[in-house]
């Protein structure tokens, strides 16, 4: 249902919704955050997007979009920081942001903050605006934790994410799974938490001549194409998708092709890059660096299949960017991949990680035995658009709305 204008201020502290997408710290959750964005502005909803001024030259406000803002704020030094160093800066976000919307003489309806850092500065925003707070996790530390094959989140995290589990007044998940973790881990109540999905860009994934793109992408007509796309993260699986291509030596004519991480010369790129010697597959192995997401349809369906490797995801946006554009998807039981994926037409879920039943599943799909059109692929995810995401949103901000003047007229 809709409700009345809005304004919103949105917080992605530490991750830039316009960075660099597939770096360390740019990802799913910023092109959430854009998209989502977008949409509201589109229905007229004022929206300030307040982030981390990370670079020199940027303007501290921005027009993204129409009635979409993205603001600029100083915290720390103007370089990259890591997140347990940026946490010892939240108070000086908080005060820039304060700074700000006096001079600015700007008032907010409610707070949707983005990851635990952000939470963190939201909370403080909703004592003081007394307005209501809606928090995404996006990833949940304590599921990380548990999580073979991730970094350790360090303790701080974990307290503050129980705090906010229980604390906003509304949490948003991507997937049931996501709140039974939170339940579990965190005791949150589960009346207090919705379930929105993550979209896709349905005009700019969609399928491309396959011929086509492999001549633009200088790959061959005759080779089979397997595609990574995502940061070069330990959660991400990279590895044992490494390992998997190491199964398929025996194929002749087969190409994996991976997008995204720091560049050639930064660390992670050069253990994987190591590894894929190790393996005796790196002739077969392309590492293409980051792809700007208006440049990814091309990749997408010049692939054979798709394959999200990973130990842990809270949704995994790049299989909806995959069926989109009529590619089927091999992934790891993460996210809601059991729940996109049609087993056997539209993409495989493996039941567990081992490099050996990933590399089952991708020789299943570059045989071509799905038998499904790329028309028929993409089919699968219509009911995934950004504008179906914003109206499940907007529906929960009406309900956490409609809950606080509910509250307020009960306490008056």
């Amino acid at each position: 249902m809709e409700i009345e204008k809005l304004r919103i201020a949105m917080l992605s502290v530490h991750s830039s919704p316009i960075g660099e997408l597939g770096t360390k710290n740019t990802g799913g959750m910023s092109v959430y955050i854009r998209e989502t964005a977008q949409e509201l502005g589109n229905r007229g909803h004022l929206v300030d997007i307040y982030t981390r001024l990370n670079g020199s030259g940027q303007k501290q406000i921005s027009q993204l979009y129409d009635n979409v803002r993205l603001i600029h704020l100083k915290a720390g030094n103007n370089g990259q920081m890591n997140k347990l160093a940026l946490y010892g800066h939240l108070d000086d976000f908080f005060k820039e942001l304060e700074k700000f919307r006096d001079r600015e003489s700007v008032d907010y309806d409610l707070i949707h903050s983005h990851y635990w850092l952000s939470g963190r500065v939201g909370g403080w925003a909703q004592e003081r605006w007394e307005v209501p707070h809606v928090f995404m996790f996006h990833t949940v530390g304590a599921v990380k934790n548990s999580t073979v094959g991730s970094e350790k989140e360090p303790e701080l995290r974990t307290a503050i994410e129980k705090n906010l589990a229980r604390k906003c007044d509304r949490i948003l998940v991507a997937t049931d799974k996501e709140r039974g973790h939170l339940v579990q881990h965190y005791g949150a109540c589960p009346e207090t938490i919705g379930v929105v999905p993550c979209g896709v860009n349905l005009n700019l994934f969609r399928p491309l001549d396959k011929i086509a793109a492999r001549k633009q992408l200088g790959f061959a007509q005759d080779e089979s194409v397997v595609l990574f796309v995502g940061r070069f993260a330990p959660l991400k699986g990279i590895d044992r998708l490494l390992e998997a291509m190491a199964h398929l030596k025996h194929r002749q004519r087969l190409r994996l092709v991976i997008v995204g991480g720091d560049g050639n010369n930064a660390p992670e790129s050069q253990r994987l890059q190591g590894l894929s010697r190790g393996l005796s597959i790196q002739d077969s192995v392309n590492f293409v660096g980051r792809i700007e997401q208006s440049m990814l349809p091309p990749y997408y369906s010049a692939a054979d299949v798709l394959v999200v490797p990973s130990h842990y995801e809270s949704f995994g946006l790049v299989a909806l960017e995959s069926l989109a554009s009529g590619t089927p998807v091999v992934a790891t039981r993460v996210g809601a991949m059991e729940s996109i994926l049609r087993e056997g037409e539209t993409g495989h879920v493996v039941n567990n990680g081992s490099p050996r039943l990933l590399a089952n599943g991708i020789e299943t799909f570059i045989s071509g035995s799905n038998g499904l059109s790329a028309d028929e692929v993409r089919a699968s995810v219509l009911r995934f658009s950004w504008a179906n995401v914003a109206s499940a949103m907007i529906d929960e901000y009406a309900a956490v709305l409609r809950q606080n003047r509910f509250e307020t007229c009960c306490c008056g």
